[in-house]
């Protein structure tokens, strides 16, 4: 069985309190990543998505 492999920098010795990451700036770039939109699902934008459903019973509370 391999080890697991950061993520980001692809190091094989990932350090328990940041696992997946090797380390806590890896987890940081990915954190940076996440906020800055580099990652996103693939979809429609917002302004050009159907309305959300509306629940009858969510009107109740």
């Amino acid at each position: 069985m391999t080890k697991p492999q950061c993520p980001i920098c692809e190091r094989r010795k990932c350090e328990k309190p940041y696992t997946p990451f090797c380390s806590k700036r890896c987890a940081d770039v990915d954190l940076s990543r996440w906020l800055k939109g580099g990652y996103a699902i693939p979809g429609q934008p917002a302004d050009q998505a159907e309305e959300a459903p509306s629940f009858p019973d969510a009107d109740k509370q």
